[in-house]
């Protein structure tokens, strides 16, 4: 036997049990797949669908309703001034005895100190406000004897009206209609509670109206009164006030779109239902490619619907 011999270790006795081997570290493995639970995952998925339509109403009321404001306003300028070449403008509520349609221009109005320049359009019902002031039926059209008054809103669609509140006392508003340019001198602005100021038999009077309070949350209505200072110009039949429609009183909303608000309501509930079905059946990207432009056009159309029901001066 060499130095370098080592003695072989002795077998442990018989009975002895052999010592469990030191634990191992677990080598790093792919990370354990947890499946999707389905009702949070549509749960979610109608969350965000929800979220779109909100944002969509936001826009509709604002940025959207602004640029419809403006088109419709140019459309309205252009058959207006139109109308007025040809002799043919309105000069009373009436035509050929019954009303005139929602939405006829019927002036051109101008406040230089607002620079504001809005055409006027018959009617004050919420959805006829989205296009520009509205002319209330039953009032003198602006320039003849009496009081002639006019809606506008205060925020959403181009909010007209939001700094009527701003008019002093002798501040001009101009008003152009078939019977020819009218000249108004303010008289002051009147909130809730404040007297009214009445037109004295033959002189004539204009009073503009909108919501009072925040943008959004409107408290009452403001007014502002003005004087005719021109030739006053011989009224014309009106409606009586009991004729008013109830969806063109100051403050209300258009129930009339009840019925397509529910119509579209289903076209977004299928839609995102497809959206869905699209999802777990083809793909994440392929929905947001198809899914995106079709929901989002159809939650445009139905916030325009529902905006009708909010008060018809905000």
């Amino acid at each position: 036997m060499t130095v370098l011999d080592t003695t072989p270790p002795a077998p442990p006795p018989p009975g002895v049990p052999h010592a469990p081997p030191p634990p191992g570290v677990p080598q790093a493995g792919p990370p354990r797949y947890r499946p999707e639970r389905p009702a949070l995952v549509l749960a979610g998925q109608m969350l965000a669908i929800l979220g779109a339509v909100l944002l969509c109403f936001v826009a509709q009321l604002t940025l959207l309703g602004g640029l419809k404001h403006e088109r419709d306003q140019n459309s309205a300028y252009d058959a207006f001034r139109t109308d007025l070449a040809k002799a043919t403008a309105p000069v009373t509520g009436l035509d050929g005895g019954r009303l005139l349609d929602s939405g006829t221009p019927v002036a051109i109005l101008e406040i230089p100190r607002l620079r504001l320049q809005e055409v006027v359009l018959e009617g004050t019902s919420a959805r006829t406000l989205k296009s520009g002031p509205g002319h209330v039926r039953n009032t003198p059209l602006p320039g003849q004897s009496g009081t002639s008054q006019i809606f506008g809103r205060k925020a959403a669609y181009g909010g007209p009206f939001a700094e009527i509140d701003k008019l002093r006392q002798g501040d001009e508003i101009v008003l152009t209609t078939g019977q020819g340019e009218h000249r108004y001198l303010v008289q002051g602005v009147r909130r809730a509670n404040d007297k009214e100021r009445t037109a004295p038999t033959g002189e004539g009077r204009l009073t503009l109206a909108t919501a009072d309070g925040s943008y959004f949350l409107p408290t009452d209505i403001i007014r502002v009164d003005a004087r005719l200072v021109s030739e006053v110009q011989d009224k014309t039949r009106q409606l009586p006030s009991f004729a008013v429609p109830d969806n063109e009183r100051a403050m209300v909303g258009d129930r009339s779109a009840l019925v397509p608000i529910a119509l579209w309501t289903l076209i977004l509930a299928a839609a995102a239902v497809a959206a869905v079905y699209v999802r777990h059946r083809v793909g994440r990207w392929q929905t947001w490619v198809i899914g995106v432009p079709v929901i989002g056009a159809v939650s445009l159309t139905l916030a325009d619907q529902a905006a009708a029901l909010l008060p018809n001066l905000m």
